[in-house]
């Protein structure tokens, strides 16, 4: 049996975008993480991924790196949660901009992306 466990709207700070404006001061991204692996045998925190791991992996990217896509962001969560999580069977992870600048009126920029094990 399957497990789904998602953690959504998680705030990290970080320096990304395509324009030098952009990464010159942190400014706020929303990550969307589902995670799919084996219904975990007990109630113990041992036995699944611990969401306050997932989070500090999330800080760690973010803080690691500039990213001028939100694709190339996306795609670095999610195989980084996969190499870190070995239960872990499949990955979605989605970033969101809420401060993209598009010369018009808009609520966020987004990019999900998918991976799973094989």
């Amino acid at each position: 049996m399957t497990a789904v466990i998602e953690l959504a709207g998680l705030e990290v700070p970080g320096r990304h975008g395509v324009e030098e404006e952009e990464r010159q001061s942190e400014q706020p991204f929303l990550y969307d993480i589902r995670l799919e692996l084996p219904e975990p045998k007990s109630d113990r925190i041992e036995d699944t991924v611990d969401y306050r791991d997932v989070v500090e992996l999330l800080r760690e990217i973010s803080g690691a790196r500039e990213f001028s896509l939100l694709e190339a962001l996306a795609g670095a969560v999610a195989e980084a949660l996969l190499q870190r999580f070995p239960e872990v069977e499949r990955v979605r992870a989605r970033v969101r901009k809420p401060r993209v600048q598009l010369g018009m009126a808009v609520d966020y920029a987004a990019a999900t992306v998918e991976r799973s094990r094989g």
